[in-house]
């Protein structure tokens, strides 16, 4: 398996949440986890980070749990990590966004993470 540096923005410590079933998925696949969430400090024993740039590593995917008006707000953070892939998940979805990813030559997938993992698609 290729382990990844996965950022979750959105992250959620409700767990009837989408984005914390993430956190959970990728984690038990064993990816190296970033959950970002401005007020929780863990969820699923994985440091939660306040801002994305708090996050000093190379990531290799940045699956996206938020509305398109907070990405917006946060796209040139995004864009600035130089992820190597977006996963913008349902309800996630922002054609500015994706529009400039691409241009960054920054993949863009429209899917869901969690189906993603369960069908080997990660």
């Amino acid at each position: 398996m290729n382990k990844q540096n996965v950022v979750v923005l959105g992250a959620s410590p409700n767990s009837e949440r989408y984005s914390n079933k993430a956190v959970r998925e990728l984690t038990n696949h064993g990816h190296n986890v970033y959950p970002v969430h401005p007020l929780s400090t863990e969820i699923h024993e994985q440091k939660c980070y306040k801002h994305l740039d708090d996050i000093s590593c190379q990531v290799d995917t940045l699956t996206l749990y938020v509305g398109k008006a907070r990405s917006t707000q946060l796209m040139e953070n995004i864009l600035a990590m130089k992820p190597g892939r977006i996963i913008m998940n349902p309800g996630a979805e922002n054609d500015l966004l994706e529009s400039k990813a691409r241009e960054r030559d920054i993949e863009v997938i429209l899917g869901c993470t969690l189906v993603m993992l369960r069908t080997q698609q990660f």
